[in-house]
């Protein structure tokens, strides 16, 4: 499942939150580091689980996307801690 937000952060501190973020977790939830480059980064979890996080800057803010398999909860809770400027979209992908 991909899940978008626009928010008034920066993409570079969206991407800092994130590495925060999931290495915080309960360690059934929590996905380390993976890889990471201009505009995104990826993380693994339990099992090899990943999450992707993608960053675009937009007019207004930086549109943040999050698509993972089995950590859809996790990447719903994260969005949430950032500020949004618009509605949290959600597509099926």
């Amino acid at each position: 499942m991909i899940q978008e937000i626009i928010t008034t952060r920066s993409p570079e501190e969206v991407l800092a939150a994130a590495r925060t973020f999931f290495a915080r977790r309960n360690p059934l939830y929590a996905a380390f580091p993976d890889k990471h480059g201009a505009g995104y980064a990826t993380f693994r979890g339990q099992g090899g689980e990943e999450i992707v996080i993608g960053v675009t800057p937009v007019e207004g803010g930086t549109k943040v996307r999050g698509s993972t398999y089995l950590f859809t909860p996790q990447v719903a809770r994260f969005l949430s801690t950032l500020q949004p400027v618009g509605e949290v979209e959600e597509a099926v992908g």
